[in-house]
């Protein structure tokens, strides 16, 4: 007997990991000192998106940001956005 624990995520690919966080660094004006977690998680509230993206700008303190998309949806509009929300 087989059990499935909801679905897998699918994975970004190193090269846009890589771009979202340039874009992120750009948008933030950040210092090349910070850590950038990208997290790539199911969302389970009500009326979200099946995949959204958490970032922790590792700051003191730490700043998290979502965008209910995955990885290699975010484009630089979507990074720039949270910067204008902050």
């Amino acid at each position: 007997m087989s059990f499935t624990f909801g679905k897998q995520s699918q994975k970004a690919n190193f090269q846009e990991i890589k771009q979202v966080k340039e874009w992120i660094y750009q948008a933030f004006q950040l210092d090349e000192e910070v850590s950038i977690s990208l997290s790539q998680l199911h969302c389970t509230e009500p009326g979200c998106s099946p995949i959204e993206t958490v970032i922790n700008l590792m700051t003191n303190p730490v700043q998290q940001y979502k965008i209910h998309k995955s990885i290699a949806e975010i484009d630089y509009s979507n990074i720039s956005k949270l910067v204008e929300d902050k």
